[in-house]
Parts: C-alpha cells; sequence; structure tokens
C-alpha cells in the first residue's frame, strides 16, 4: 500500500479509537499502542505518544461526564490514591521488547470483549465499595499501567461493572480521570528517565481530540453504534494476535 495512503488510514483509525473509547470513559491508549503496533511505529515511540494521547483524550471524556452528573469522588479517590505513586514507579520499569508486546497483546483481549458486550452490561442494584480491596486494584492497576504506557481504564471499568460497585456511567465518569491521573504519573516517570517526544505525536494528539469531542459528548448522552465497535473490536484482535504471535527476535 502507498506510504502516504497508509497513514492517513492510522489518522483515520485514530480517530475512530478515540472516538469510540471516549464514547466509554476511555483515554484509549491501548487502542493507539494496539494501532501503532499494527502500522509499525518503532516501539520507543509508542508508550509516550499513547500516553500524551491518554491526557488529553481521558480528559476530555472526565468533563462530559462530570457535567452530566456521573462523577463520584467516594468511588474514585480509594483507586487513585494508590494508583497514582504505583503509575510513576511502572513507568521507570524497562521491559524487554518481546515481553512487553505480549502483555499489551494479551491487555488488548481487554477492550476486544467491552467493546463486543462480553462484560459492561448495565445491571440492576449498586453494592457498597470494599474500600480496601480497591486500594490493593489500585496498586497492582496502576503498576501495571505505568508499565505498559496505559491509564488503566481497560482493566478497572470491567472490575468496578462486574462487582457492582457502580453503574455504567458512573463507571465511565471514575474511569475517565482514574486514565488521565495515571497517564500524567506514568509520563513524569518516563521523563526522569529521559525520553524525548516525536514531533509526529502533535498531529496525532489533534485528531484524538477530536475524535474524543466527539465520542465524549455522544457518550455521556446515549450512543449506540455497534458497526462501528465491531470494526474497532476486529482492529484490536488483529493487533492483539499480531503481538502475540510475532517475534521480532
Amino acid at each position: 500500500m502507498n506510504t502516504e495512503i497508509t497513514y492517513w488510514l492510522f489518522i483515520l483509525l485514530l480517530f475512530i479509537v478515540a472516538f469510540l473509547y471516549s464514547s466509554v470513559g476511555h483515554g484509549g491508549a491501548s487502542g493507539y499502542l494496539a494501532l501503532m503496533a499494527i502500522f509499525g511505529i518503532a516501539p520507543s515511540v509508542m508508550k509516550s505518544s499513547a500516553l500524551l494521547m491518554n491526557v488529553f483524550v481521558s480528559l476530555i471524556a472526565f468533563f462530559h461526564y462530570y457535567k452530566g452528573g456521573h462523577f463520584k469522588w467516594k468511588l474514585f479517590l480509594p483507586f487513585a490514591i494508590a494508583s497514582v505513586p504505583a503509575s510513576f514507579l511502572g513507568a521507570l520499569v524497562t521491559v524487554d521488547a518481546e515481553i512487553y508486546k505480549k502483555v499489551l497483546g494479551a491487555l488488548l483481549i481487554f477492550p476486544v470483549l467491552r467493546l463486543l458486550g462480553v462484560f459492561g452490561k448495565e445491571h440492576n442494584g449498586v453494592k457498597e465499595m470494599n474500600r480496601m480491596v480497591a486500594i490493593l486494584l489500585g496498586v497492582a492497576i496502576g503498576f501495571l499501567s505505568g508499565v505498559i504506557g496505559i491509564g488503566g481504564g481497560i482493566i478497572l471499568s470491567p472490575i468496578i461493572v462486574l462487582l457492582h460497585w457502580a453503574n455504567m456511567k458512573e463507571t465511565a465518569a471514575v474511569s475517565a480521570l482514574f486514565i488521565f491521573v495515571n497517564s500524567i504519573s506514568a509520563l513524569a516517570g518516563l521523563f526522569t528517565k529521559g525520553i524525548s517526544i516525536d514531533t509526529s505525536v502533535y498531529l496525532w494528539i489533534a485528531i484524538t481530540l477530536a475524535g474524543g469531542f466527539a465520542g465524549a459528548y455522544f457518550g455521556s448522552i446515549k450512543l449506540k453504534n455497534p458497526i462501528l465497535k465491531k470494526i474497532l473490536a476486529a482492529v484490536l484482535l488483529l493487533a492483539s494476535i499480531k503481538l502475540l504471535v510475532t517475534h521480532t527476535k
């Protein structure tokens, strides 16, 4: 395929990923990493670029869900207090490229299942959150997020829903801010290691901002777009398989 066409296909998919992820309160880092893996972008660029895009898109998503009255501090704080320092420490860890790809490939199964509706359906009744369990989950999710370069929302959201600690929109609101603070913390950790930002990421941020605004707006009201969700699920599944079975050594 022509190099220019390939690049603009990547840009289009970035918009779609940001739109769909922000519609459910996510920043989209796992999706951005998946696309960068598929399109052969250098691993040295992937982590910091995904986190930067995550910061902007998750903040937009949070704004819309907060404005809609769905955010709960008491649900957010136990997770965040533990996850933010853990995310910073995780970003300091250098992981072998092969291990990194395998872990990322496995994590991509979470958003695929979410997009296909395997979990994330509304349920009746909300249970009281166990704060100690939430703190321990925050440490684990935060550290893994920092190591891989994601905000952690793809792991946190299904846990909150499956434990019946919040409804779907409350979960999306909490996940959005959780992703935002963890992404900033992980970026801070990366900067202490002396990373540099590729200039291409500024265009990517602009594209994901546009997708994030649109997705968060429609998602905070009511969004039903099964065709696009299935397309994105297929893209992420392809990336997951590629990361799990491809060896670079």
